[in-house]
């Protein structure tokens, strides 16, 4: 089979791509469509765009040759650059350039784009912005009514003046409403609407502060009764009593226990002193009358028994506007509040009439972040997630929904397309407000204000929790619809119509066209998408159901289909849950390849480290990700063969999950083709000794590229199996196929012998260096093992530690530990410099002073810096290996940051010239 290579397959510009991904993804950035409404592991824009663009782009090697084919590329690659910069989202000459380009390679005739696992609706997005007929699919009915606010319900507003009166009354009818500002102001009118109506009902809920201005929020510790029976008193559940760490801002809640009559009371204390600690951690409390303490199995008992209380610590208000904050002692009046929250709570239930609940009486699985798999701590129903004032305000909010849509009709004079269109938009603005309306929110010390409930992907337990005031300051609904307007503004400015639909896409693609696909499929167990959009389709389902019966149908979203590996689905059977997602992916593929355009390349992001799910064959210690392997043998079993792989900047490493861990940064892109039927059989030896061949190259490119250490093990795969999956078969020495789990074992071992003859190249010592701690750490070893060490490597243990690279004393040796390195080491002034201390420096100055300094550091080292860049690959792997956690991040960290480390250290090296100038 011939084909013509796209761009995707043969050369990309990485850095330009990753840079800006990379940049797209800080919470920062404004009017990214993420405002339209919470989903997790989206993928950048700028990731999406590039991927489209060159797995539609001809690869000038087809029709030309050697330097007049790479002059081509780079024409085409500054196409991409200018492509992926967020500033150029919506500039039309950049867009006209690339929209030419994919004219060109297809002849006029583009396929359309089908993702049929579209979550957040990235990939159709950016195919509809390049001009290109976009479809999306997905099971999660969430998924699904995203991507439509997205791709199927903006191009038919693009233009449209606004219906509601003040914008017609200021402009007289005859302004220019280009894009969708029309659609905006509407919004944005109607939701005001919304807010005002809900207040005038429900307002006396909120009180005022003392001085008058409004509450941000309350400060809440839930309680449970001491165990203890001589006790019996309150132990509120805090992690901290901080309520602001700032530097001179310092506010605690401080506890006065009386122990005569078990009691405590909470008081606001600022200026000098220090919080106690706190009273619980991983369940386990401690009572503060009799310091007593509450094991965990005896906590999660009390709430399942719905007895945890709750305790209001302190009001947040905000005196001077901004972002000045002040702490005050609640309140009679802030307490009463509360209670008349109940009440009203309870007769709105009496007197709603409607086909659902009022508030969402589904049965949720209760919290299931990492630590607190299956735990359900008194959440069995949605509701549970809430206290009653939330209940009451987001009740009369959803109720709202429905007025304001027959408000619209009147407006618009019966226009059904534009009120649904409105009312859909303030749907998902409402829904975006439950990610910090529930009572899992943090209240974050640090940069005084509130953590959303989905900063991490899992739903985690909050002991202390913020009630934000919803018609306050900090987060309301003003706030919500005004990141869904601010996502409109950076829509298509032309847009064929899209399409979003539901679909099991093991099942069914989207009948009628013969798409190109690009997708993101999947990754084994790392997410139950399914269960963590339950959160905001109970809510949706009573104030968009009535729109999209279709996909409010059922009670919560589907999860027997979902394809995930969850044993808890198939009543805790794991090869159940395994077989379930490995033949749900191998349809899919199936599907792909009988249905999607032979043409073009089937284009898969993956993301799933391998360690997550190590493990071993019978026969041998090497890992094998089962993530992994079930991808690829879907993918190879249905008759795919990869045929180029990129790993790409996806993730942000601000994100919640990834603070203080090995968090996977990139996604492998993987273009795939129908394996030729006259592909080849190889031996193991024959793959072995392809492996051996090619990949040494891939892996300096992919180094080069400054892949993290934490991704280069997953980055090997891509290439490796594309070695792999360009035969037929692969026979062992029985004469039986090598198995996917046997390919990426061997891969393992062929990473891990690369990375150790890279140290070949060191000087000795550090080779000495190495070898110990890849035997203890940082920890201390006899000093008899240590000599015969380096007696083989012909230098000495006192030559090492006179050289500052290990400790040596009382018949024991260790390395010498970064917590005793002092600022100003100057590698000028060494003596004899060795890749070892300069890793260690540069890991050293890079966490104690930053890039800058990391930066002038580096400088000074020469081509010494580069080798210990290389260096921070192998003690990475080493640390990761053994479970060293605290000491991989910081070789990580060198790595990820070198491109700043660089600039820093030419921006030095400018500075000493011109000062000797």
């Amino acid at each position: 089979m011939t084909y013509r290579k796209k761009l995707i397959e043969v050369a990309l510009p990485l850095d330009a791509i990753n840079r800006e991904s990379a940049k797209e993804k800080h919470p920062s950035t404004r009017g990214h469509p993420r405002g339209i409404h919470v989903w997790w592991a989206r993928r950048p824009l700028a990731t999406c765009k590039a991927m489209i663009f060159a797995s539609l782009v001809d690869d000038p090697g087809n029709d030309l040759s050697g330097e007049r084919a790479e002059k081509e590329r780079e024409r085409l690659f500054r196409i991409i650059e200018d492509l992926v910069k967020w500033e150029n989202t919506n500039s039309e000459v950049v867009l006209d350039a690339a929209r030419n380009e994919i004219l060109k390679s297809t002849k006029a005739e583009p396929p359309p784009i089908l993702d049929p696992f579209c979550g957040s609706g990235s990939i159709p997005l950016e195919a509809q912005r390049l001009g290109l007929e976009a479809y999306a699919s997905d099971l999660n009915p969430v998924a699904v009514l995203i991507s439509k606010a997205l791709i199927e319900l903006p191009p038919g507003f693009i233009g449209r003046p606004p219906i509601n009166p003040d914008s017609k009354n200021s402009t007289g009818g005859t302004a220019s409403w280009e894009r969708l500002a029309g659609l905006a102001a509407d919004i944005s009118y109607y939701g005001k609407w919304m807010n005002d109506r809900a207040w005038e009902r429900i307002g006396t809920l909120y009180p005022k502060s003392p001085n008058g201005d409004a509450v941000i929020g309350w400060i809440w510790a839930r309680t449970i009764k001491c165990p203890n029976p001589a006790c019996g008193g309150q132990i509120p559940l805090l992690r901290s009593f901080w309520l602001s760490t700032k530097p001179g801002k310092e506010v605690w809640v401080e506890p006065i226990i009386d122990k005569k009559n078990k009691t405590l009371r909470l008081e606001v204390r600022k200026g000098k002193g220090h919080a106690p600690s706190g009273t619980v951690n991983r369940a386990v409390a401690r009572c503060l009358i009799c310091d007593g303490i509450a094991p965990a199995p005896y906590v999660r008992a009390e709430a399942n028994a719905h007895r945890m209380g709750a305790l209001m610590e302190a009001i947040i208000t905000n005196p001077k506007h901004g972002f000045a904050r002040e702490y005050l002692k609640p309140r009679e009046v802030d307490l009463n509040a509360m209670a008349h929250a109940e009440e009203t709570l309870k007769n709105l239930e009496k007197a709603h009439v409607g086909p659902l609940t009022l508030v969402p009486n589904e049965p949720c699985r209760g919290t299931f972040g990492s630590n607190a798999q299956g735990a359900t701590y008194g959440f069995f129903k949605f509701q549970d997630y809430f206290n009653a004032r939330q209940l009451a305000t987001l009740s009369i909010f959803h109720n709202l929904i429905s007025e304001v849509r027959a408000k619209v009709l009147n407006d618009s004079h019966g226009d059904s397309s534009y009120a649904n269109a409105i009312t859909t938009y303030l749907g998902l603005a409402l829904s975006r407000l439950l990610d910090f309306g529930s009572t899992l929110c943090w209240w974050r010390p640090d940069s005084e204000t509130t953590r959303g409930l989905f900063a991490r992907q899992a739903i985690p337990m909050t002991w202390d929790y913020v009630e934000v005031n919803l018609f306050g300051s900090l987060v309301n609904l003003e706030t919500a619809i005004k990141w869904v307007i601010d996502s409109l503004s950076n829509l298509p400015a032309k847009a064929k119509p899209g399409k979003s639909v539901q679909l099991d896409a093991s099942q069914a693609l989207i009948p009628g066209i013969t798409p190109m696909v690009i997708t993101d499929p999947p990754y084994y167990d790392n997410m139950s998408y399914a269960d963590l959009s339950d959160f905001f389709y109970v809510w949706l389902r009573r104030s968009l159901g009535e729109l999209y019966p279709e996909l409010f149908s059922t009670m919560l979203t589907p999860k027997q289909q979902e394809l995930i590996a969850e044993s808890h689905r198939f009543g805790g059977d794991r090869e159940k849950a395994e077989k379930h997602f490995e033949s749900g992916l191998g349809r899919t593929f199936a599907l792909v390849r009988n249905q999607a355009r032979s043409d073009y390349p089937l284009i898969l992001y993956y993301a799933f480290k391998q360690e997550e799910e190590a493990e071993s064959d019978d026969s041998t210690n090497a890992p094998a990700s089962k993530g992994w392997e079930t991808m690829l043998k879907g993918l190879l079993d249905t008759g795919f063969q990869i045929t180029g792989t990129w790993p790409v900047r996806t993730e942000q490493q601000q994100r919640a999950v990834a603070s203080g861990t090995n968090a996977l940064a990139s996604s492998i892109v993987i273009a795939c083709r129908p394996r030729p039927k006259e592909a080849p059989i190889a031996t193991r030896r024959d793959f072995l000794s392809a492996l051996r061949k090619e990949l040494p190259g891939e892996l300096k490119v992919l180094m080069n590229g400054r892949v993290a250490p934490v991704d280069l093990a997953q980055a090997t795969i891509g290439p490796a199996m594309a070695i792999f999956s360009r035969y037929s078969k692969v026979l062992e020495a029985d004469g039986s196929a090598m198995m996917i789990r046997a390919a990426l074992q061997e891969i393992n071992y062929f990473l891990e012998d690369f990375m150790a003859q890279q140290e070949g190249d060191l000087d000795v010592e550090s080779q000495f260096c190495i070898a110990w701690f890849q035997q203890y750490g940082t920890r201390a070893g006899q000093y008899g093992e240590a000599d015969v060490l380096a007696r083989a490597k012909n230098i000495s243990v006192e030559g090492i530690s006179k050289l500052g690279l290990v400790d040596s004393a009382k018949g024991v040796v260790r390395l010498t530990l970064r917590d005793y390195y002092e600022e100003g080491w100057d590698p000028g002034e060494q003596t004899r410099l060795t890749a070892w201390e300069a890793c260690q420096r540069l890991v050293w100055t890079l966490s104690k002073n930053g890039e800058q300094e990391a930066g002038r550091i580096a400088r000074r080292l020469g081509g010494l810096a580069d080798q210990a860049r290389e260096l921070a690959y192998r003690l990475y792997g080493i640390a990761d290996r053994k479970g060293w956690a605290e000491e991989a991040s910081g070789y990580n960290a060198l790595v990820v940051s070198w491109s700043e480390i660089q600039k820093a250290a030419a921006a030095a090296a400018e500075e000493t010239q011109g000062r000797m100038v």
